[in-house]
């Protein structure tokens, strides 16, 4: 009794504080989001996805809070196995908008434009690379967010178990692949650590192959919203199934309840060979493992063409326009990638590729390193997924996921992945 009494009473002297300073919103102060009185103190709320970062980008934070005592930034991470596109829009919807968030461009910047403030003038956009502009950039030529930086994906592979299975050249063909597999079993070695648990892992990551594979991936997007294009019948979406069907013979036990966190941890422990995912995964594999020794190869669904990466933007930047510290936002995205305290932790901290022309990509890992080579030889897939219609990557996952656990064959998932384009397009 006497515990609720001192809380009573410590509630009732706060309300009396906070009407005496006149706070009425959720900074504690000033309608322009900075306190009251002589500190000044802006805070600035951040939204974002990328759970391998959240501790580098928290310590970042505290440092452009240290070099600018007047902003305080509050920053939340949902992502990995969370799905980030319901939260923010949960956020919304409740009344809680974020200053700074993520959005992946193309179909999604149509969906949130108008929350959006326009980039365009921004300091860093004279060094921003073409392939950064692209995702973010709608038909008037309006730039609408920073790309967080590039990424890369395919199969990550542990060299020293390759070599131990007599596997002496990089899988570069889905015969090559089929191979490797295959002498990896004759040694005891399970080939694929399958996140098939996550629905970003295989219907958005791993089905965007045989979209990128198209002699024309926009055109054959434009046919699906036209009518005119189908997966059923489609030789690219027909290769596919050997491909899912590969990386579960020889892949772990129970891939339908492999979630991100298992997946990349028995690779990691050398449980398994290989594992689909791209250069976001490297710190949290060297954590695990200092001494692994990996590469990355292609995803391929033939023997046809040139063994190439998808690489592009996984994320951007965006800033609500109806911040009431918008300038104080603007000026955390520049000094970003302008600073160079920003610029180490992009590249040192982050293991991240820039985006900008003036940002040395140093510090990078085995994997950022053969992404890079990728990209400036221009063995590159595009990422497709940011066209397809919003909430398809989750169906078709559900599909993918429904074919792995026999309650659907092959040809009924592509049919199944025609209705869902065309319910949601």
């Amino acid at each position: 009794m006497k515990n609720m009494k001192k809380w009573g009473f410590l509630a009732i002297l706060s309300i009396l504080i906070l009407t005496a300073c006149g706070g009425s919103d959720d900074t504690g102060g000033n309608q322009d989001g900075s306190s009251s009185g002589n500190d000044d103190v802006v805070t600035l709320n951040m939204f974002q996805f990328k759970v391998e970062i959240a501790d580098e980008l928290r310590a970042m934070l505290d440092e452009f809070e240290s070099e600018n005592p007047n902003i305080k930034v509050q920053l939340e991470t949902v992502g990995g196995g969370a799905d980030y596109s319901a939260a923010l829009k949960a956020k919304f919807a409740s009344g809680e908008h974020p200053d700074i968030f993520n959005n992946g461009g193309f179909t999604e910047l149509g969906l949130w434009k108008e929350h959006l403030a326009d980039l365009s003038d921004e300091p860093w956009v004279e060094h921003l690379l073409p392939i950064g502009a692209v995702p973010m950039t709608d038909e008037d030529g309006t730039l609408y967010g920073m790309p967080v930086n590039l990424e890369g994906y395919g199969f990550i592979y542990n060299k020293d178990l390759f070599e131990e299975a007599g596997i002496t050249e990089e899988p570069k063909t889905f015969t090559d692949l089929l191979e490797a597999a295959q002498k990896l079993e004759e040694n005891d070695i399970t080939a694929f650590s399958a996140g098939y648990a996550e629905w970003w892992v295989i219907g958005q990551h791993l089905l965007n192959i045989p979209y990128a594979e198209q002699g024309d991936p926009t055109a054959f997007i434009d046919g699906l919203n036209e009518g005119t294009e189908t997966f059923v019948g489609n030789e690219g979406f027909e290769q596919f199934q050997a491909l899912i069907d590969l990386e579960i013979e020889y892949g772990n036990t129970n891939p339908l309840t492999t979630d991100y966190n298992t997946q990349v941890t028995q690779f990691a422990n050398g449980q398994t060979a290989m594992l689909q995912q791209g250069n976001w995964v490297e710190n949290m594999i060297y954590e695990l493992n200092p001494d692994i020794n990996m590469g990355i190869i292609p995803i391929s669904l033939n023997d046809d063409g040139e063994a190439k990466l998808p690489i592009g933007v996984p994320n951007n930047w965006v800033l609500n326009k109806n911040s009431e510290k918008l300038e104080e936002a603007k000026l955390l995205l520049d000094w970003m990638v302008n600073s160079e305290t920003g610029q180490r932790y992009l590249t040192e901290e982050f293991a991240f590729i820039p985006a900008f022309d003036h940002i040395d990509p140093v510090g990078l890992g085995a994997l950022g390193e053969v992404i890079l080579e990728y990209s400036s030889e221009d063995q590159t897939l595009p990422w497709t997924w940011f066209m397809w219609p919003d909430g398809a990557n989750q169906d078709f996952a559900s599909l993918i996921q429904e074919y792995v656990a026999e309650r659907i064959d092959y040809p009924t998932l592509l049919e199944r992945m025609d209705s869902t384009w065309q319910n949601l397009k």
